[in-house]
């Protein structure tokens, strides 16, 4: 019986990581939601998921390396965008959080499909949380897909609200979910 262990680190994201994490939130939009949306959805959904350089500028988003390579990557922020990348600046709410009040954002949780429910997405999220409540912060809200789901509500979240978002003509559904830290 041969034994193989893999040795995970969780470490902040860089510059230098900027193409990795694009191709791994690619394939992730692409493959991990399969059996979740439809083809149209999943398309549709490149308009507005994917790397928000904000977060790595703010020291707030992290990766998972596995033996060497990016396992997946997700973070957390301060400002009150909930979701959305780079490009999808319509989302964009930049103005700081006040933790004493506000929940901070759990945001752009990745993980490369071929570590896919091997508990790279937990750990970021672990991390993420920790991470939020040094800073002051007592809850975290984030918008889950419905192939994030699981991992959310078995990690403690609950669903505050279902929407549908429109893109480019593809109803897109997402959950806003809520979790006391």
């Amino acid at each position: 019986m041969h034994l193989m262990l893999s040795i995970m680190i969780v470490r902040l994201a860089l510059p230098a990581d900027y193409d990795a994490m694009r191709t791994i939130m690619s394939l992730a939009i692409d493959q991990l939601q399969d059996g979740f949306l439809t083809p149209a959805q999943v398309a549709a959904s490149h308009a507005v998921m994917g790397l928000d350089t904000q977060l790595i500028s703010d020291r707030t988003y992290f990766l998972v390396e596995a033996d060497g390579e990016i396992a997946g990557c997700g973070g957390w922020s301060k400002r009150a965008t909930l979701y959305g990348g780079d490009h999808s600046s319509a989302l964009r709410e930049p103005h700081l959080l006040d933790p004493m009040h506000d929940p901070a954002r759990v945001r752009a949780m990745y993980t490369a499909p071929h570590y896919a429910r091997k508990g790279i997405g937990r750990m970021l999220l672990q991390a993420s949380e920790e991470a939020a409540r040094q800073k002051g912060f007592s809850a975290a809200e984030l918008m889950a897909t419905l192939s994030g789901e699981p991992l959310y509500i078995a990690s403690g979240y609950r669903a505050v609200e279902r929407i549908e978002t429109l893109i480019a003509g593809v109803s897109v559904p997402l959950i806003r979910m809520h979790k006391l830290l």
